[in-house]
């Protein structure tokens, strides 16, 4: 055998933490809110450890009324899918071979029908024939549990029959034939024979047809009537709003599966103790040593602590009281609602205090004066903007007058340079005159220089 590497072996190590956390988390965290005194199933905040809300669940009367319900159904859907089941697995083992596969397709159907087209199919058909008998609406044909097992029974009695199927397939049809040679009628083979063979099978498929009968909602949505499930009953507390008794159930549910889980691991493992002895199972029923078992089995460590700890939960919630711890709650959660009220209270009488020590506001608009206005007047009123510049302004004010005249007009300045097509040619021998007349003229300049 190969050693494998430690990186398989932490992969697979951190796959089985995620796959039974993704599996088993849910329900510890439902099982740990029945436990939280508050009123919404939650974890976190912690309030307080009570039991209380088991006592809530036992007198939920709408609760109490489901689970009998479904009890009833249960065992009424046991007995005839089992009878259907077995029949139908009978009969598989007999037809001639050609016709299997169409009879096999044929009792197989009903597990690929939607539970909503068998729960609204069962309550038409039942409703048909109720009306053409001229029965009244309270006749068996309108009860709400002979439609609720007919209409389960239909998918669940298939499951049944391969249960059944599995199991005849190892079976050895030599010992009926055998039994019927020695002189046995077909019925004593059969049930001498035959039937106890197929024990393990029944209580298997017994087992699957109740828990199939239990949780089922959505065919048992349309034939319940007046006699809701529990799944009924819990889908309309849904709707209105839950409280932790629902994680109470939940709790129960799970402890009574470890416990049957527990009973059958013991059962298997007795079992083997006497196959590997060669005896019989009876031989070892007295002579069986628990502690042997769990030296042998590290699972049915952890199964028996987790059923003895519910055990201790149960006897300890006899004794439990929270009212104690509740009232310390309470009155903390006054002392903090008080505490957030008085820091409430302070901001705003600092902001009030803030408020009188700025004094008024200069900038604020005064009351009674228009938009726009302050105590500045319209200084900065956009209107004033239009009369400096814009469309549809004033004409501008004429330019003022300096000591130098009107040398640095600008429109001078079109007399001396501008664009090649206005400027004036001078004539000849004559000297170009600018905004300054001929002062800078060269003749001048050479009358005011020195002879030669």
């Amino acid at each position: 055998m190969t050693k494998q590497s430690p990186l398989i072996r932490i992969a697979m190590a951190v796959y089985f933490v995620m796959f039974f956390t993704y599996l088993l988390g849910p329900l510890v965290l439902m099982s740990i809110t029945a436990f939280n005194s508050s009123e919404f199933p939650r974890v976190a905040p912690w309030d307080v450890f009570t039991f209380e809300w088991f006592r809530v669940l036992f007198n939920d009367d709408v609760i109490l009324f489901g689970l009998l319900n479904s009890f009833r159904i249960g065992i009424f859907t046991i007995i005839l899918s089992v009878s259907m089941g077995l029949a139908g697995a009978l009969v598989m083992t007999q037809i001639w071979p050609k016709l299997r596969a169409t009879y096999y397709t044929v009792l197989i159907a009903p597990i690929l029908i939607p539970g909503v087209v068998l729960g609204i199919s069962t309550l038409v058909f039942w409703g048909r024939i109720n009306t053409y008998l001229g029965l009244s609406s309270n006749s068996i044909f309108q009860n709400g549990i002979f439609l609720t097992v007919l209409g389960q029974s239909t998918f669940i009695a298939s499951y049944c029959m391969l249960v059944f199927i599995a199991r005849l397939q190892r079976y050895d049809s030599g010992l009926t034939e055998a039994a019927l040679d020695l002189g046995a009628t077909h019925l004593q083979a059969f049930r001498k024979i035959q039937l106890p063979f197929l024990y393990p099978a029944i209580g298997s498929a017994s087992v699957l047809a109740l828990l199939a009968s239990f949780e089922n909602y959505n065919t048992t949505t349309f034939t319940f009537l007046n006699y809701p499930t529990l799944t009924i009953a819990l889908a309309q507390k849904v709707r209105l709003g839950i409280n932790p008794s629902i994680s109470a159930l939940a709790f129960i549910i799970v402890c009574l599966t470890v416990f049957f889980a527990l009973v059958h691991e013991v059962r298997t493992r007795r079992a083997q103790l006497a196959i590997a002895n060669g005896a019989p199972v009876g031989a070892v029923r007295g002579g069986f040593q628990m502690p042997r078992f769990l030296a042998a089995n590290p699972a049915a460590i952890m199964l028996s602590l987790f059923v003895i700890a519910a055990a201790g939960m149960v006897v300890f919630a006899q004794f439990y009281d929270p009212e104690p711890a509740k009232k310390i709650l309470r009155e903390k959660k006054q002392a903090e609602q008080q505490k957030r009220i008085k820091a409430v209270q302070e901001r705003m009488r600092l902001q009030r205090l803030q408020q009188k020590m700025k004094g008024p506001d200069i900038f604020a608009p005064k009351k009674g004066t228009g938009a726009g206005k302050t105590p500045f007047g319209n200084v900065f009123d956009p209107n004033n903007l239009k009369a400096v510049g814009g469309k549809g302004s004033s004409p501008a004010p004429a330019r003022p007058k300096t000591p130098f005249g009107s040398i640095f007009d600008p429109n001078n300045l079109n007399k001396v340079g501008g664009a090649s097509g206005d400027r004036e040619k001078p004539t000849k021998g004559s000297s170009p005159q600018g905004a300054f007349g001929n002062v800078f003229a060269p003749k001048n300049l050479e009358q005011a220089g020195p002879k030669k």
